[in-house]
């Protein structure tokens, strides 16, 4: 009975080791872009005050995290958390991007493929901050985003889950099959993963980042 007891807990303590998301891994340097990479327009993007700054030079650019390997490639996540602070000045549009890649689909730049977390305060746009765009909307802000905040994206076999200011403000669970929105055919989980993005959404509007980091689950 001891030997039994013995191998089950043995098994309870490897399926527990299994089944912890991994070590928080910082993307952001906090001195320069090394690690992140524009698909175009890259003078849309500079490091200011320990920040990213980003207000877009022309049409919409998107800052990819590549990491240290090929520079024309990116990193792919499946299932991950990913924590974000930060603020824009004044009015301003700008977006966090996953399971995404390269892809654009309008002379614009916007990106076709994979889920976008809105972070906007125009009036002119009532997907507010926290909105899974075009998935599930809010049409209301939960914050002030001309302070820091902290925005939380969980991502886990087609479960999304927002949080703003440790706020959770979306619950989502893609169903089978995917039914993504009209027109946007490629906004749907990929069981592959894809990239982690930030947008520069248009010449008005200017946002900061900082203290990105994100881990990976099983």
């Amino acid at each position: 009975m001891r030997t039994l007891v013995l191998i089950v807990a043995s098994i309870l303590a490897l399926s527990r080791n299994t089944l912890c998301a991994a070590e928080w891994k910082s993307l952001f340097n906090g001195k320069d872009l090394t690690g992140w990479k524009a698909n175009v327009y890259p003078d849309s993007w500079s490091v200011t005050n320990g920040t990213i700054r980003v207000n877009a030079s022309h049409e919409s650019s998107h800052l990819f995290y590549v990491g240290t390997g090929d520079k024309n490639s990116f990193l792919r996540f499946t299932n991950f958390e990913l924590e974000v602070t930060t603020r824009c000045d004044g009015i301003a549009n700008s977006g966090v991007f996953f399971h995404t890649d390269y892809s654009v689909k309008n002379a614009k730049n916007h990106l076709a493929k994979g889920f976008e977390v809105q972070l906007n305060n125009q009036a002119r746009d009532d997907r507010k901050t926290g909105s899974l765009y075009m998935i599930k909307d809010l049409d209301e802000s939960p914050v002030d985003e001309t302070k820091w905040f902290r925005m939380k994206i969980r991502a886990q076999n087609k479960h999304i889950v927002i949080s703003v200011d440790n706020r959770m403000v979306v619950d989502y669970t893609e169903p089978t099959p995917a039914r993504p929105p009209q027109g946007l055919p490629g906004r749907k989980w990929n069981p592959t993963g894809g990239a982690i993005a930030l947008q520069g959404h248009d010449r008005t509007s200017v946002y900061y980042f900082k203290d990105i980091r994100i881990r990976e689950l099983p």
